[in-house]
């Protein structure tokens, strides 16, 4: 099946949660959601209008929501506490860590306003390092949908899956590239594009920054393995190893720092197996700022021609050492 970015259908991910959270309570009494005071812009106000009964509004009050969705989970009830990523990894990290994580309950923390996509907003609501905390949470699940349809499917596994689960959503409209059909496993990634140059590993919205990229790369005559690893933890090894065999060149793109995401927890297969250069594009060690999403990606080096100019500085190095000369399959 072949994968492109149609920028004609754009819709924010916390869209495709509000969408399916409502049909999911609608099927199932025990399914709560748990607000704190900003349903609109997380996009579950329509699931408190609907299932008032099965809804929680606790205000301005983060860690309490993360306390009241640990007691709702110890009677069966399975809880989604929606809020903002830099609130939902942050301000209640120690609540997700000692009331959710340790006992193991079935807890989803919904979040929007993933990585950059709060713009304008600065960088204080600017969630950068929020997958690389929970990651280190035992027990923790980490996934971060594509789009829209993407993120109907995954917050249905979501409501499916036993334990922790963190999901990030955009605040921003993302173009399409699954159709309403795809199917998606927790903890299994899909490949988007066959390519044996040199493998593209992504999530979220940086996909479809990497089938762009891989667009350009064909027309040089390099052929890019595109992977939509939209679970980190509990991340796809096999994947891994499997782009690792894409002549040992793997790139990693992110909306994140590269500390602690996506980049880490490849590099950190990268270490253990060997066989493979990486490089990891994502904010660097660094805040966020004031501007749009779209400058904010492009001050960070998360485009299309980074990535493009990345691969080719790749195709230049031996994975043994040193500079050669690489004539990549496809002329």
């Amino acid at each position: 099946m072949t994968y492109t970015v149609d920028n004609d259908n754009k819709k924010p991910t916390r869209n495709g949660f509000g969408d399916e959270i409502v049909a999911l309570g609608k099927e199932n009494p025990d399914i709560y959601v748990i607000d704190v005071d900003i349903a609109k812009s997380c996009k579950t106000d329509s699931f408190a209008k609907q299932l008032p009964q099965q809804h929680v509004n606790v205000g301005i009050a983060e860690q309490n929501a993360a306390g009241l969705a640990a007691g709702l989970a110890t009677t069966g009830k399975i809880p989604f506490v929606a809020t903002y990523a830099v609130f939902g990894s942050l301000r209640m990290g120690e609540q997700i860590r000692q009331s959710i994580c340790y006992p193991k309950l079935n807890v989803k923390i919904a979040c929007s306003h993933g990585g950059l996509t709060p713009g304008n907003d600065g960088g204080s609501h600017q969630a950068i390092e929020d997958m690389g905390v929970l990651r280190t949470f035992p027990g923790m699940t980490v996934v971060m949908p594509a789009h829209y349809n993407a993120t109907r499917a995954l917050t249905r596994k979501a409501a499916e899956w036993q334990g922790p689960m963190f999901l990030r959503f955009t605040r921003d409209a993302m173009p399409t590239i699954y159709g309403p059909d795809e199917e998606f496993e927790i903890g299994k990634a899909k490949v988007l594009r066959e390519g044996e140059d040199l493998a593209i590993i992504a999530n979220g919205d940086t996909v479809r920054l990497a089938l762009e990229a891989a667009e350009l790369l064909a027309t040089e005559g390099v052929q890019a393995r595109v992977v939509d690893m939209h679970t980190i933890k509990p991340l796809d090894v096999d994947e891994v190893r499997r782009s690792m065999q894409c002549h040992g060149r793997v790139i990693t793109v992110e909306d994140h720092t590269i500390m602690g995401g996506l980049g880490s927890a490849v590099s950190e297969v990268v270490a253990e197996h060997g066989g493979a250069m990486v490089r990891r594009i994502g904010v660097q060690d660094q805040f966020g700022q004031s501007a749009t999403y779209e400058e904010l990606l492009e001050l960070n080096g998360i485009t299309a021609t980074n990535i493009v100019a990345t691969a080719r500085e790749l195709l230049a190095l031996d994975p043994a050492g040193g500079h050669v000369e690489v004539q990549p399959q496809g002329r």
